[in-house]
């Protein structure tokens, strides 16, 4: 259970917060309803609440949801699995974010599937991810960073690591078509995450 001291933004929020925020700004919201899958303490889940979207989310850290509703009480953040029938449980949204969670997945076809299945059709669905891409990988063994890059005594950390590539499969098998990429954080060849931006 991934452990969560506080509700404050991290860095990789400063680096995928501004696309997001982007992506609302350019679309016209019939409906301002957004689902934040794997919303851990809450952080962006209450930033998408600041652009005026009535935001519902889930995640499996206790630690993490019991923070998110003592300091977010107005946000409806639940306990969950991105494994369960969150679509039957919630409904359909017309935005569905995840950030930096399916790393984190043994089974991320599984959550693509829950992702998928929770947007809306016309709906936008944004999904991060740490990148990895030949030079960066490249970079990480000159300096001999392997060790440090994939965490092996980090309790609940990285299991899975993409590139744009594989990523990009993964939603494909999913059933999205429309799937656009932007590196974000660092100059992009060394990028610290990637945004899959996708339609339904």
């Amino acid at each position: 259970m991934y452990a969560y001291e506080d509700t404050a933004p991290t860095e990789t929020h400063a680096c995928v917060w501004p696309v997001i925020k982007r992506i609302v700004k350019e679309h016209q919201w019939a409906d301002k309803r957004a689902f934040d899958l794997g919303c851990g303490s809450g952080a962006t889940a209450k930033m998408l609440s600041t652009l005026g979207f009535g935001v519902t989310g889930v995640d499996p850290s206790e630690p993490g949801i019991k923070l998110a509703n003592q300091s977010f009480p107005d946000l409806q953040l639940h306990l969950g699995s991105a494994y369960e029938d969150l679509a039957g449980r919630f409904g359909k949204f017309p935005l569905v974010v995840c950030l930096e969670v399916v790393e984190h997945c043994l089974e991320p076809r599984r959550l693509a599937k829950t992702f998928f299945e929770l947007l809306a059709p016309g709906g936008i669905g944004i999904m991060s991810a740490p990148y990895h891409g030949y030079v960066k990988n490249l970079a990480i063994s000159v300096v001999g960073g392997w060790d440090f890059h994939h965490s092996p005594l980090w309790d609940d950390g990285h299991v899975k690591f993409f590139s744009m590539k594989t990523m990009r499969l993964l939603l494909e098998e999913t059933g999205f078509g429309r799937i656009k990429f932007e590196r974000v954080g660092r100059i992009p060849l060394l990028a610290k995450s990637m945004v899959a931006i996708v339609e339904k």
